[in-house]
Parts: C-alpha cells; sequence; structure tokens
C-alpha cells in the first residue's frame, strides 16, 4: 500500500509539471505514437480484413500470418529493427513495430465481423439485387462493425502497452520515467509511471467499449434482448431488416 501511495505521490508532485518527467510532454508523446500506430495499422488490416472477409479468400493465411504476427517479443522486434534500419531511422523502426503488433487484433476483427453475419441476410440482400460492393456497404459492414471496433480494442491497448518500450530507444513517452527509476531504484517514480500507462490504457479501453456497444445495430440490439429463446425470431427480423435496407438502396440508384 506504501509503494502505491508513493506511486500517486510522485504522479501529483509539482516536479512533475516541468523537467525531463514533465507528464505532458510524456503522455503527448506516448498518445502521438499510438496514435499515429494506431492509424497505419486500421489502414492496412482493415481493408484486408474486409476484402477476406467478404470473398473467403485468403482466410488461412491470413489467421497463419496474424498468429505468428502475435508470438514476436516486442522488445526484441523494436531492437531488431533499430538494428536493420539504424540509429538515424529510429522513428520509422519503432512505429513499424507497433503497427506489426497490432495489425493481427485488427484484422482479426475485420474479417471475423464479416465471417459472422448470418448467410441468409447475405443471401436476401443478393436476392433483391443488391451489388456486391452494395452488400459489402450497407449490410456486412455495418453489422460487423462491434466485432471489428473490438479488433481495434485490442490492437490499440497493444500498441499502448507496447509504446512504452519506446523509452529504450530514446524515444520518450511513460517509458521514460520508468527507464529512469529502474537503476536509480526510484521505486515511486516507476510505479507512478507504471500507473499512468495503466489509466491511459483503462481510459482509451473504456471509449473503445463505448463504440463497440454502440455500433451495434439498433434492430440487433433489441432482438439480443429478447434472449435465446428468440433466436429464429431475431434472425428472421435481421433478414426482413436488411431486406428493407436493400429495397431503399436499389431503389435509390
Amino acid at each position: 500500500m506504501n509503494f502505491l501511495l508513493d506511486g500517486l505521490a510522485w504522479i501529483f508532485s509539482p516536479d512533475r509539471l516541468s523537467g525531463s518527467n514533465d507528464l505532458k510532454v510524456l503522455i503527448a508523446q506516448h498518445l502521438f505514437y499510438t496514435f499515429i500506430a494506431f492509424v497505419i495499422a486500421c489502414a492496412i488490416a482493415v481493408p484486408l480484413g474486409y476484402l477476406i472477409g467478404h470473398t473467403g479468400k485468403g482466410r488461412e493465411f491470413a489467421v497463419g500470418a496474424s498468429g505468428a504476427a502475435r508470438a514476436l517479443p516486442s522488445f526484441g522486434l523494436i531492437l531488431l529493427l533499430v538494428s536493420l534500419l539504424g540509429v538515424l531511422q529510429v522513428v520509422p523502426a519503432v512505429l513499424i513495430a507497433f503497427v506489426l503488433l497490432a495489425v493481427p487484433s485488427i484484422l482479426a476483427g475485420a474479417y471475423s465481423g464479416l465471417e459472422a453475419i448470418d448467410r441468409r441476410t447475405i443471401d436476401a440482400a443478393r436476392a433483391v439485387g443488391m451489388t456486391e460492393w452494395q452488400i459489402l456497404t450497407k449490410v456486412e459492414i455495418p453489422l460487423g462493425l462491434p466485432l471489428l471496433i473490438g479488433g481495434m480494442r485490442a490492437g490499440m491497448l497493444q500498441i499502448v502497452a507496447t509504446v512504452t518500450l519506446a523509452a529504450y530507444v530514446g524515444l520518450g513517452g511513460l517509458g521514460l520515467p520508468i527507464l529512469q527509476g529502474l537503476p536509480l531504484r526510484r521505486l515511486d517514480q516507476v510505479l507512478g509511471g507504471a500507473i499512468l500507462v495503466v489509466v491511459l490504457a483503462l481510459v482509451l479501453d473504456a471509449i473503445f467499449g463505448i463504440l463497440e456497444r454502440l455500433a451495434v445495430a439498433k434492430g440487433v440490439r433489441l432482438a439480443q434482448g429478447g434472449g435465446a429463446a428468440k433466436t429464429k425470431t431475431r434472425t428472421l427480423e435481421q433478414t426482413v431488416d436488411i431486406m428493407s435496407r436493400a429495397s431503399q438502396a436499389v431503389s435509390g440508384r
């Protein structure tokens, strides 16, 4: 308990507003690397995941590649890329490492979101004359959005945790007080930095949790409230809802 109080005291010390451990700067650096890597990872994984989920092709490769990427050691990958690209390319090397670690979760969320949709719903959309593009954008993406956001949520947390290691190659972030405190045996500083990383991760996780809930289609959300005994009715309601949207889309073409 004393260690926790010491860590909190370090965080709220007036010294944290200036100097090398200025928390405003460290948090800004941490968020900067996090969001840059997250955007790049989404730009790569989401289109690829939708392509795999819609066509059904390449799923085995995606599953295998995602599993292999998840097994990569974060610290070792960062040091390897920094060594390969050189000390003058530290930022690109670190960002590549963050992206590689986030892509598997986002990719899995993208294609599993489309694969989880009842095939009868897709058949109904085709039956009313929707094109493949309309099926993807008006049926599959809206229904698969919660699982995609779930994958983004996991990818974001992976990045937030790994950005802590950026301090080891001189890029700052909330890992810096941890790195500086270890050799000095400043346990309050080490614990304070760790608490900040955890709090930041929890805040981002809560935001994505809210987005995940909001992404569930209203009809699906209402149907889910009916319980397991209404599974057949739920499927029928989803199909009717999609057919109605499909008809509007076709009439509006």
